[in-house]
């Protein structure tokens, strides 16, 4: 039972459940179902970028500029719903998902290729990319009376009583799960980030396995921008801009380690949620939604004091364990 309570998983369902319960001490209405169901779906979006920077972070990488390939994925959906309205949604989330790995294969070419560092790489493109969205829409803003319904429907509407939007979460959330425990590529991830050196004499190309990692999450970055600019009917320059501190602090809080090589699907998901509860919650009790990011800031300091310390007691134990052998 004590290992358990161990798992970080664990100690996060276990938060979530009593910041819950506070919350429903003062407003009751917040625990109903309609109400949880409305938290994981405003979370959607989150949860699937936080799982495209999981798959960078695994590989002790970084990618800040996950919300301006958002916008820019959004952005080229948008505009193209408003040139050619006759265009199948199927086709502008198609484009929505190239433009979002396209912009994650130059973050890994320059990663892998040139061998610069993914901060530096992703700090330039984020910048970029947000100057790319200046150039092609003009500055000007796309909004709802622009887009077609079927365009905006996508996220909105309801299948088997659940949104389209939470849906489409669950099943990103299983891909990766299915990926990253059966796959080759996902095992790699995870080699890559543990220790590079080693993961060489295993054959795996350390470099291709970061590209991969970065197209991974610019496609989903991708998706998430098709969704975010459906559901709230709006394009411009400055969406979602600073949504990169929360991606990777959804992450951080999940127990996926900033060295690398450490975390889980399960463990992303439930650092956004506790995000996402956060972010829910600050409105129903009377708190400044200015204080989320003072809050997003000091939970993510806190979690990678929490993750090093305990990545230097695994690390006791295996020395100690080497001691005992000797």
């Amino acid at each position: 039972m004590t290992s358990i309570l161990k798992q970080r998983e664990v100690q996060l369902v276990l938060v979530i459940l009593v910041m819950i319960a506070l919350i429903a001490l003062r407003f009751p209405s917040f625990v109903t179902a309609d109400s949880l169901g409305n938290v994981f779906n405003d979370t959607s979006i989150l949860i699937i970028l936080a799982l495209g920077q999981m798959t960078v972070i695994l590989t002790k990488c970084v990618d800040l500029s996950t919300a301006a390939t958002l916008a820019l994925s959004g952005m080229v959906a948008a505009m193209l719903n408003s040139l050619h309205p006759d265009l199948p949604v199927i086709v502008l989330i198609a484009v929505a998902l190239l433009t979002g790995a396209i912009a994650g294969a130059i973050n890994g070419l320059m990663v892998w290729k040139l061998d610069m560092p993914p901060i530096v790489v992703t700090l330039g493109t984020m910048t970029i990319y947000r100057g790319i969205i200046f150039l092609i829409s003009g500055g000007k803003w796309i909004n709802a009376h622009e887009m077609t319904d079927a365009f905006k429907a996508v996220p909105r509407d309801d299948f088997l009583g659940f949104p389209v939007l939470s849906w489409l979460a669950l099943v990103v959330i299983a891909i990766m799960a299915v990926a990253l425990k059966r796959l080759a590529t996902g095992r790699a991830f995870y080699a890559v980030g543990g220790n590079p050196h080693a993961a060489v004499y295993t054959g795996i190309d350390v470099g291709k396995t970061r590209f991969i990692a970065f197209v991974i999450s610019g496609t989903l970055s991708g998706l998430a921008g098709y969704l975010w600019i459906a559901r709230y009917a709006v394009a411009y320059v400055d969406i979602a801009l600073g949504f990169e501190l929360d991606v990777v602090a959804a992450c951080v809080i999940g127990g996926i380690s900033i060295a690398g090589g450490i975390g889980s699907v399960y463990g992303a998901v439930l650092g956004s949620l506790f995000l996402g509860t956060i972010k829910n919650a600050l409105p129903v009790i009377n708190i400044s939604p200015f204080w989320q990011l003072a809050i997003s800031g000091t939970v993510i300091i806190l979690a990678v004091a929490f993750n090093a310390r305990a990545e230097r007691r695994k690390g006791r134990v295996i020395l100690k364990k080497a001691e005992v052998a000797a």
